[in-house]
């Protein structure tokens, strides 16, 4: 029987406020993780949809830390609750109740902001207001640090991107023949591209040793390993398929396809579930009704000619694409002709709030023509082969964030919950795994259905995206977050994806490729977070403890 019954109520309130957490945590963080590869045209919505409820469940339940912080990066001192533990179950509950506050009103604007400076922002406040000494000075988590990662994670993030994208740009895409090149170097981007993932999946996560305790040898063997084990699949069974696919121009050819490996090198190879649309590779280029980009019509919408070559950069040409239906033309207007309680229209209204968030169209952006056509369209063909490294960086990005960001949203409602239970204040808690499993589904939840304000603010609105972008920034951040764990910086993935996506966008040696507007207005958020966090929770706390009863 819990000790501190008569708190009931507030175990309800923050139970609730749990679950508005980790459903904003999804819908903001979760996009930040699958962003670029929607902008890429690589995934589209439904599909990332589908992966995200998948990587994070994963990551929150297979990964996620069994013991949770009671003080998120112990921000406060908790000794000063050990005199009246329930203060500790108000605090936590005005905390969680702030968070998802300000996660879902940030999320709803479109400001991509870190969840976990959300929490620790919520727990600075109603610490203040409870009168707890919160940690200012330049220690590991205290606010003083993470003030400073705003500027510093998104830096190093440009950087580390920059030099990616910058050997893919010169050693292949800008060559004479870039196709070839990308056919020979792809085994070995793949192969770099699984190791480092690889890395970043064990460091990051919480069930196992910090990377010091892991050990610089076991490190390095892991990335040795990996790579070699990535060569040889790359080798064995993805160049067979990039060849059918792309030389052979085999139009049946569908990813499904890898595991046949060498057979794809036969004449009549055993083709099981062909493909029936006819397409060899679709447009990467970012075709929207907006503008193609800078081309000159060497062939019908600016399409290679075998016999001139790629087609030269001269003024920009507009190319217009027929648009996905949206949730609300594809299920509310066949339907606005039957009456509000006819079973055909309440049936469309089940499928339109369920499919809504993921039929948004995702890549109208408005007023941006100028900035997208500063960058540079490449080879379809070789963006189309680093698709696939992209797709793995972005689920193993979302498979660490389940396994990390749940506790943003649990650790208030476990410390809460222990405090609840068993009447005393301890800096560790045990996770119950059923809390996990519900986090787990809410994270992929929010984004299904959510998700799509932080897309629209990512990837092309601050530049044209594309796969070998993409990928660039998704592995220039994940390299910043392994650094900044190895350094214990508290960065932001948010952030680091962030100043990935700008460092990129510079190697176009040209300022207006970047939308610097949208950089200003996601920075802003970033300011915000912490003070407005605090505002909402420490202004609950101060109104809960000071409030006149009988």
């Amino acid at each position: 029987m819990a000790v501190f019954q008569q708190y009931s109520w507030i175990i309800a309130i923050i139970s609730i406020a749990f679950c508005f957490s980790s459903f904003g945590n999804g819908a903001n963080d979760v996009a930040n993780s699958y962003a670029t590869s929607v902008a890429a045209r690589t995934l589209t919505m439904p599909q990332v949809g589908i992966l995200s409820m998948i990587t994070e469940f994963v990551g929150a339940v297979g990964l996620g830390s069994r013991v949770t912080g009671t003080i998120k990066n112990g921000i406060l001192d908790i000794s000063h609750f050990e005199r009246v533990p329930a203060t500790l179950i108000l605090t936590m509950g005005c905390a969680e109740v702030g968070s998802a506050t300000w996660l879902m009103l940030a999320t709803s604007w479109g400001f991509p902001v870190s969840t976990t400076q959300t929490v620790v922002g919520a727990i600075i406040g109603a610490g203040i207001a409870s009168q707890a000494r919160v940690k200012w000075e330049w220690d590991s988590g205290s606010v003083s640090q993470i003030a400073a990662s705003w500027g510093i994670a998104p830096m190093i993030a440009a950087a580390f991107s920059a030099i990616i994208f910058g050997t893919v740009k010169y050693s292949v895409l800008e060559r004479q023949d870039p196709f070839k090149w990308a056919m020979r170097l792809i085994p070995l981007y793949l192969a770099f591209t699984a190791s480092i993932l690889a890395l970043f999946l064990v460091v990051e996560t919480p069930t196992v040793d910090s990377l010091e305790e892991f050990g610089a040898g076991q490190a390095v063997g892991i990335i040795l390993g990996v790579f070699a084990g990535m060569l040889v699949i790359a080798y064995a069974f993805f160049l067979p398929y990039f060849h059918r696919r792309l030389v052979r121009q085999d139009t049946r050819i569908r990813s499904y396809h890898i595991p046949l490996g060498p057979l794809l090198w036969r004449e009549n190879p055993p083709i099981y579930f062909p493909a029936k649309d006819g397409t060899i590779v679709k447009d990467y280029s970012g075709a929207t009704p907006e503008v193609l980009g800078k081309r000159d019509p060497a062939g019908p919408d600016g399409e290679n000619d075998p016999e001139k070559g790629p087609p030269a950069l001269t003024e920009p040409s507009f190319k217009i694409v027929q648009l996905p239906p949206e949730a609300r033309d594809a299920y509310l207007v066949p339907t606005e002709h039957l009456s509000l309680y006819h079973p055909k229209r309440l049936w469309a209204f089940l499928k339109y709030g369920f499919w809504r968030g993921v039929m948004k169209y995702y890549n109208r952006i408005e007023h941006l023509e100028k900035t997208h056509a500063r960058a540079t369209i490449y080879d379809n063909k070789v963006e189309h082969l680093w698709t696939y490294a992209q797709v793995a960086s972005a689920m193993m990005m979302s498979i660490s964030h389940g396994s990390n960001d749940v506790a943003n949203a649990v650790g208030p409602w476990v410390a809460a919950y222990n405090t609840y239970q068993s009447g005393e204040v301890t800096s560790k808690s045990d996770t119950p795994v059923w809390i996990l499993v519900v986090a787990g589904f809410l994270l992929g939840a929010g984004f299904w259905f959510f998700g799509y304000h932080i897309i629209r603010s990512l990837g092309n609105k601050i530049t044209r995206v594309s796969p070998t972008r993409g990928f660039s920034i998704e592995l220039g951040a994940a390299i910043t977050v392994l650094m900044a764990s190895r350094l214990s910086l508290p960065v932001s993935t948010t952030q680091c994806l962030t100043g990935a996506t700008m460092g990129v966008a510079l190697m176009n040696y040209d300022l207006g490729a970047v939308n610097w507007r949208q950089l200003v207005f996601i920075f802003v958020g970033w300011v915000l977070t912490l003070p407005a966090a605090g505002l909402i929770s420490g202004l609950l706390m101060a109104m809960a403890l000071n409030t006149p009863h009988f």
